[in-house]
């Protein structure tokens, strides 16, 4: 069966928009046109990704957000923030909320449909072989689970692929645009600075092992550890 796809969005011809495109790359598209019923759908229903205005009547998208990442089982739903407010400070305060992607509308619909398919080939579970550990961190890639000095760690989707992708290259340079390509799934290189959010986050979750993630002024960042990386 095809993904389903959850747009609460309360205007209407963007909504009819954005269902004929999705529909059209073959998914499944429910519509909520406020935040209160959106809210309410998405715990209902679970999608597979949620496209989530920002200024919506009742619950806000940042609300929505706020609750879909306080909720355990939510914690990995892609989610891709849609809204006409453009400034860099409105795009930080959604990541920082757990937005996984951000539209600025007008948009292309082409390129929504290209953010989605690239949300949800990330969200698919990937085999992978066995653990990463450097000193007191432990990275269970088939698990998905991390550990920090023993202590289980609540990591997004997107910061545990972010760990796992740097955990992999140990002492190498990886730029932002790297990161977008093969962290994020898409070639899009318009927003690095999602990057630097996402790493923000990450390092506060892993307290000091977060230190081992180091910044390489102009060029991007590498994973760098008194011990070494080793993979079980």
């Amino acid at each position: 069966m095809s993904e389903l796809i959850l747009v609460i969005e309360d205007e209407k011809e963007i909504q009819d928009l954005i269902r004929y495109n999705l529909e059209k790359a073959g998914y499944r598209v429910a519509v909520a046109k406020d935040g209160d019923s959106g809210l309410e759908r998405l715990f209902a229903s679970r999608p597979d990704a949620v496209i989530l205005d920002l200024m919506l009547p009742g619950a806000t998208g940042l609300d929505i957000l706020k609750d879909v990442r306080g909720d355990a089982s939510m914690q990995d739903l892609p989610v891709l923030v849609l809204t006409a407010r453009s400034t860099e400070m409105d795009k930080l305060v959604g990541f920082e909320q757990g937005a996984d992607d951000y539209l600025t509308k007008p948009f292309s619909p082409r390129e929504l449909v290209a953010r989605v398919r690239a949300l949800l080939r990330r969200a698919r579970p990937t085999p992978s072989a066995g653990k990463l550990t450097a000193g007191d961190l432990t990275v269970d890639t088939m698990a998905r689970e991390v550990a920090e000095g023993g202590r289980k760690l609540s990591l997004t989707r997107r910061e545990f692929d972010l760990l796992a992708f740097l955990l992999q290259h140990p002492g190498r340079v990886v730029s932002r645009e790297e990161l977008l390509r093969k962290v994020w799934g898409y070639g899009y290189l318009g927003e690095t600075r999602t990057v630097d959010v996402h790493i923000r986050r990450l390092r506060m979750k892993l307290g000091e092992s977060g230190r081992a993630i180091e910044t390489v002024m102009g060029a991007g960042y590498k994973f760098v550890s008194e011990a070494p990386v080793e993979k079980r």
